[in-house]
């Protein structure tokens, strides 16, 4: 089947079209054509085309699913005002823009899966939070995945079943978060940061993928799903986790105040946690690859 994708060149992107190559991709990205060389020279087998604007899409395109995942990355750059509303436009704009072409599509796709995190739910403490979930905590990330699934939810107006992914950190040997807290580790620097107690839902690149694909597969799911695998772990379990998947010390702690005077308000995101439960995943039968936080690290960094 013919899939659109948006921020099919992150790391999420990337992983998930390289695990699909049965099925032809529409990737939505700035570079263009370029993406093929730069991006994805590796899939040459692959049927991908690449455009820069929706609007190069006919009304008669065979498009079977969409996977919506583009957006300014959110712990890239400290919260001024005008970053949070870049971060906020750049995933309004892009989902509105895709109902837009869903409406005018003759034959419409299948599902939308939709990005979204467990920002979602703000900070929430100890207590095990599932989908279900309804006292969210009134911050800047909230308000974020809140209007960024709401946009995605009017394609069910036309027929089209919607699936909002609330990731939790994604962990891989080829970027994302994990890329940034490594080197500090890496050389026996590494430790807990702030009061080490906050949870961090996280889920292995794979399972990511495997779940995605699950979701775009069963047709009796839909709404928002817990990305995020079943076993979530405080800030100090997962800094020992990784320091010992790289035979390295958890000495240095780094203290809020710290935090605080580096990223501003965006420390949120490492001060503060939920403890997300993947319950919809979990009883609707999917079944995660990495459950433990130990076994995920160590099969990334390639050690026992």
């Amino acid at each position: 089947m013919a899939i659109l994708i948006t921020g099919g060149t992150g790391l999420i992107g990337r992983a998930l079209i390289t695990h699909m190559p049965q099925h032809e991709w529409i990737v939505l990205t700035r570079q263009g054509e370029a993406a093929r060389h730069e991006v994805f020279r590796h899939l040459t087998a692959v049927s991908l085309r690449f455009i820069r604007d929706l609007s190069e899409l006919a009304d008669n395109e065979d498009i079977s699913a969409i996977v919506n995942l583009a957006g300014e990355p959110i712990a890239d750059k400290r919260w001024s005002h005008e970053q949070k509303q870049r971060i906020v436009d750049s995933r309004i704009r892009t989902t509105n823009e895709l109902i837009t072409l869903i409406e005018r599509l003759q034959q419409k796709p299948d599902v939308l899966v939709s990005g979204s995190a467990v920002g979602y739910y703000g900070r929430q403490g100890a207590n095990p939070v599932t989908e279900q979930e309804q006292n969210c905590y009134d911050e800047f990330s909230h308000h974020l995945c809140a209007m960024w699934e709401a946009a995605a939810l009017k394609a069910n107006d036309y027929g089209v079943r919607v699936c909002l992914l609330r990731t939790g950190i994604v962990l891989s040997a080829d970027g994302g978060a994990l890329a940034k807290m490594l080197p500090p580790f890496k050389f026996g620097l590494g430790g807990p940061m702030a009061s080490g107690n906050q949870y961090m839902p996280w889920i292995h690149i794979d399972d990511m993928v495997d779940a995605i694909q699950y979701l775009l597969r069963e047709s009796r799911l839909h709404g928002p799903f817990n990305l995020c695998a079943p076993n979530p772990v405080t800030n100090r379990a997962f800094s020992r986790a990784l320091a010992k998947s790289l035979h390295r010390p958890c000495l240095f702690p780094m203290p809020e105040f710290m935090l605080r005077l580096l990223f501003g308000e965006m420390a949120d995101l490492l001060i503060y946690g939920q403890r997300c439960i993947p319950e919809k995943l979990r009883d609707a039968g999917f079944i995660f690859n990495y459950e433990r936080v130990n076994d995920a690290l160590n099969a990334i960094n390639g050690t026992k």
